[in-house]
């Protein structure tokens, strides 16, 4: 697809702030047809450093909270400032996915790139800790890496010459995803698939000079990225 929207946000000084393949045109494409409406309150889950929530709030309209756990507030608020965000349109804020510190049915929608794949493989996270802070009616957009077919009991040589057993093992394929999701009681599942972004949004991370991306050079040189994929996944609180 085209990544409109994003191609602002291609700059050696943004792309720096990415921690894993392009969060930003992952969400794009995530966000394609969205029914969130514009001005809702939204809760960017994972967001790093921050770059995706300027991006929900610039390019949608949405008042965001950027929650992560590894991530400094005070450094995320300068870079909001920088971006051009009043205090009120985008909030940072110190967190853990699995104790949300919001009021109950506060958020219109949350959305989740490259994250919801650390903690939503408990089938009991979605009804015990996210749902309870979004309003009847809200929805759940994810974006996540994954497998185009779950491969845990004969990994690939190539995959594990970046990653190990433990760390694939927060990839899984569209199957996995879909049985995990419709195990919630107060969730109706809108669609989990895959998505079009793989090649550009490695690439686009492949060119960083951070550890993390040239240790994950060594899989992807070999081959490694015909057995990945990333995933959709919309959700709607009953």
């Amino acid at each position: 697809m085209k990544y409109i929207l994003s191609e602002k946000y291609n700059t050696p000084e943004l792309q720096s702030k990415i921690m894993g393949p392009n969060p930003v045109k992952l969400e794009e494409e995530l966000l394609t047809n969205h029914k969130i409406p514009k001005g809702s309150i939204v809760c960017d889950l994972g967001s790093g450093q921050g770059l995706t929530g300027v991006f929900l709030a610039k390019e949608y309209g949405f008042t965001v909270y950027a929650a992560d756990l590894w991530s400094e507030p005070e450094e995320n608020r300068r870079f909001f400032d920088e971006m051009g965000l009043s205090r009120e349109q985008i909030i940072p804020v110190k967190a853990d996915a699995e104790d949300l510190p919001f009021e109950k049915n506060f958020f219109d929608a949350v959305v989740s790139t490259d994250s919801y794949n650390y903690f939503g493989r408990n089938e009991h996270y979605l009804d015990d800790k996210l749902l309870p802070f979004v309003k009847s009616g809200g929805y759940i957009y994810i974006a996540i890496p994954g497998m185009k077919k779950d491969c845990h009991n004969n990994l690939p040589k190539e995959l594990l010459l970046s990653w190990t057993p433990e760390q694939l093992d927060y990839m899984h394929d569209v199957d996995y995803w879909t049985g995990m999701v419709s195990k919630s009681k107060n969730a109706q599942v809108i669609s989990v698939k895959e998505m079009e972004s793989n090649e550009e949004v490695w690439a686009d991370w492949l060119k960083q000079e951070n550890e993390y991306a040239v240790g994950d050079r060594k899989s992807m040189e070999a081959g490694g990225g015909k057995y990945l994929n990333f995933i959709s996944i919309v959700l709607q609180k009953k």
